[in-house]
């Protein structure tokens, strides 16, 4: 092979200190990790991994939507690059892994690309995204989209938060510029890589390290507001009312029912709901929830879709009107065969163990599947636990993975 790029404990020490270093730039510390879009700790994170690509000898920039870059140059002038990262950005009280593992993985292949020596044709580029959860702006994966053009910038400038605060009020906030170059235009990304944590149980049940992902599930998720009327807690008659959170309520109870029935792996999540005036002696006259619906066909996202939309709009009448917004829509997409293939030989040239896996998740790479050829590396989640404190995987899977990357970059870069 070369270069010796084998599972070094140095590496993984490495990648240790950059998974616990990223994981102190929390607001909820002992409670897992909240690193919300464009708060104190994002630009901590920020901060903190600009500083890491230029210890590294990479061109840092920012864009204009806060997605980071570290880029090697190559040879071949105006070529496009082979990005590898993912987001950093978290859910509330999550984990240090999710996302940051993937950034890391790419710090560490441009790494090992100056440590041996390498100039690529095509430049390689690190990089750090934002906002992929969706934890502050409702639809998630905001980063990837707004730099490839799947949202415009004006839609990105609109988009607000729980609190009425926008994007570009966020970022100039942290000191970021929004006016900054944003969009890439497909024909300046070669390739795009991303590692992430399995989020699921099947690679530590069955001992592998690695998991090449074929494909990863659809994905749409709709904003519900509920509107009836407040009242007095004690002295509305139960008769006279028209309670949002009873109608809201209705729709929710029924949602894991519709993706039972959708079948085929199907899934159906409200994971945000606020009730107003949420007073504890006042009948909330507006409710808003998120649905999040998921399934590895598209017509059973469609199909899960339209038997959540029928819900909620059964739910009017009787002083109770309902309003539904389609926040995001993704189709399941596959990822590039000929990555598989670069993925599928660098892990045997590494003598690396690894097994075909489809992802449950949403992800950055789904956003990049529509523009260049996209891989995806999984790596074992201790338990199958994620989007909690308690996730963990093991630094030398992510040193596994790197390795896997660098033998894959190289041939995508033709580095010599």
């Amino acid at each position: 092979m070369g270069e010796q790029t084998g599972h070094t404990d140095e590496l993984r020490q490495r990648v240790e200190r950059h998974i616990e270093a990223i994981g102190e730039f929390t607001s909820t510390p002992g409670q897992g990790t909240t690193r919300l879009t464009y708060s104190e700790q994002d630009l901590q994170a920020r901060q903190y991994i600009k500083r890491t690509m230029t210890e590294y000898g990479l061109q840092v920039r920012e864009d204009g939507f806060g997605n980071i870059f570290g880029r090697l140059e190559g040879t071949i002038e105006g070529a496009p690059g082979v990005l590898i990262g993912s987001h950093f950005d978290s859910v509330p009280n999550g984990g240090s892994y999710d996302g940051p593992a993937g950034v890391v993985a790419g710090l560490e292949v441009a790494r090992l690309f100056r440590e041996n020596g390498l100039t690529p044709k095509y430049p390689l580029e690190a990089v750090a995204m934002t906002e992929e959860e969706g934890g502050r702006f409702i639809g998630g994966l905001l980063g990837s989209r707004a730099m490839l053009g799947v949202i415009s910038r004006e839609e990105f400038a609109q988009t607000t938060d729980k609190d009425g605060i926008t994007t570009v009020e966020a970022m100039r906030a942290i000191g970021l510029d929004p006016s900054l170059p944003g969009k890439r235009e497909k024909e300046s990304i070669k390739a795009f890589l991303e590692l992430h944590i399995e989020q699921g149980p099947i690679l530590e049940e069955e001992g592998i390290p690695i998991g090449i992902v074929q494909a990863i599930v659809g994905l749409t998720q709709i904003q519900v507001t509920v509107r009836g009327s407040a009242g007095h807690a004690g002295t509305t008659p139960m008769e006279r009312r028209a309670d949002a959170l009873v109608a809201a309520s209705k729709i929710v109870a029924q949602l894991p029912e519709l993706a039972k029935e959708q079948g085929n792996g199907t899934v159906a999540t409200v994971g945000r709901l606020n009730v107003l005036p949420n007073g504890a002696n006042v009948i909330p006259d507006r409710v808003v929830f998120t649905a999040d619906l998921r399934a590895g066909r598209e017509e059973d996202v469609l199909g899960i879709l339209d038997k959540a939309e029928t819900l909620a709009r059964s739910a009017a009448g009787e002083g109770i009107e309902v309003e539904i917004e389609r926040q995001l829509y993704i189709k399941p997409k596959r990822m590039s065969g000929h990555v598989r293939e670069l993925l599928e030989k660098s892990s045997g040239a590494l003598g690396i163990e690894y097994r075909p896996l489809n992802s449950g998740a949403g992800h950055d790479a789904m956003i990049f599947s529509d523009f260049t050829e996209v891989g995806m590396l999984f790596i074992p989640s201790r338990g199958g636990l994620s989007h909690c404190p308690e996730e963990w995987s093991d630094p030398a899977d992510i040193a596994r993975a790197v390795d896997i990357f660098y033998e894959a970059a190289k041939k995508l870069t033709e580095a010599e």
